[in-house]
């Protein structure tokens, strides 16, 4: 319906997302990945780490970042997965709504987000991407704006499934 925002049930080329879906627990599921501990394999070898909610400031501290110094509070990422071969950090929030609420709000944060974690990544030169991963709820017209307002920012989002390709891990 809008760009960048397709979905669909192949779960070969991306991850199919539910309410309480954990990443690493759908990334298991797909041929030729593993997950051993914080570590994502392809075929054997580490691809990815995972470095969601608290894990994401003890990855940091085992680098030698002193988060508590980079930034004032810690925000904790639903997932985030670092790539080495792409030294990014994949931040994926996932945002579920079957009706009026408060969650419709919390899109508009992601500027703010991004930015922070960007500053946070940013002793270890590390990018900060940014995704959401959406119920159909917000494939309403009304939130046209709002997921321009997401992609203006520099931001993803995807309905219920995340591509493979987009955390490069295909």
């Amino acid at each position: 319906m809008m760009p960048g925002g397709k979905g669909g049930a192949n779960t070969q080329t991306g991850i199919h997302f539910e309410r309480k879906t954990d990443l690493l627990t759908e990334i298991a599921k797909l041929r030729g990945f593993s997950v051993s501990g914080n570590d994502i394999q392809k075929n054997g070898a580490t691809i990815a780490v995972n470095c969601q909610k608290h894990k994401l400031y003890k990855f940091l501290t085992g680098k030698k970042v002193d988060y508590k110094k980079v930034v004032s509070s810690i925000l904790l990422p639903d997932e985030a997965l670092y790539v080495p071969t792409q030294n990014k950090m994949y931040i994926i929030e996932k945002k579920w709504q079957e009706g009026q609420g408060s969650v419709d709000e919390k899109l508009q944060t992601c500027a703010y987000k991004k930015q922070y974690y960007a500053k946070l990544l940013e002793p270890l030169k590390i990018e900060a991407e940014y995704i959401y991963v959406l119920s159909d709820w917000f494939m309403q017209k009304k939130y046209t704006d709002v997921l321009n307002y997401v992609e203006s920012c520099g931001c993803k989002y995807f309905f219920k499934e995340l591509p493979l390709k987009v955390l490069g891990l295909s």
